[in-house]
């Protein structure tokens, strides 16, 4: 849990730039690419992430630019990391300008849940990182070179 909103920031900007590696790692054909039919392509997943860290913090009460909804994916992939990049800048800036240390431990109602904002913000962060790990596996059977996260990927060693 974040006990400060500068906790919060650290923990993003480095969570933040390791989706951004993976994003712009994707290219306009591997979008397409999904693990069987019917699931999420992994341009879906791309974009989802994009789309939800406004989804969730705007629901937690947070203000700041909606890039779109997860309907609309784009055919580009240099498209869904600009956008990414763009949200999740916004979205620390709105949390380091609209909340405080003690708004982390207010309660929103989250998806029928009661959830403080800390809890929130965690959640967030593991939403990323749950979603970086399909799209890492999605990435691979496209051909494409993964990027590091936590540490040096197979492809950079």
């Amino acid at each position: 849990m974040f006990a400060t909103i500068r906790d919060f920031a650290e923990e993003w900007s480095h969570e933040s730039a390791a989706t951004q590696r993976v994003l712009e790692a994707l290219t306009d054909e591997s979008l397409a690419r999904q693990v069987a039919p019917g699931h999420r392509t992994l341009g879906e997943i791309a974009w989802h992430l994009v789309t939800s860290v406004h989804e969730i913090l705007s629901h937690a009460g947070l203000q700041f630019e909606s890039l779109g909804d997860d309907r609309r994916v784009p055919d580009s992939a240099g498209t869904i990391a600009e956008a990414y990049q763009k949200t999740s800048l916004a979205a620390l800036e709105a949390a380091q300008t609209q909340w405080s240390d003690e708004t982390l431990r207010e309660t929103r109602n989250m998806y029928g849940e009661p959830w403080t904002v800390a809890f929130t913000l965690r959640i967030l962060i593991q939403h990323q990182t749950h979603h970086r790990g399909q799209m890492t596996v999605l990435m691979r059977q496209a051909g494409l070179r993964v990027p590091g996260v936590y540490g040096p990927s197979k492809e950079e060693r």
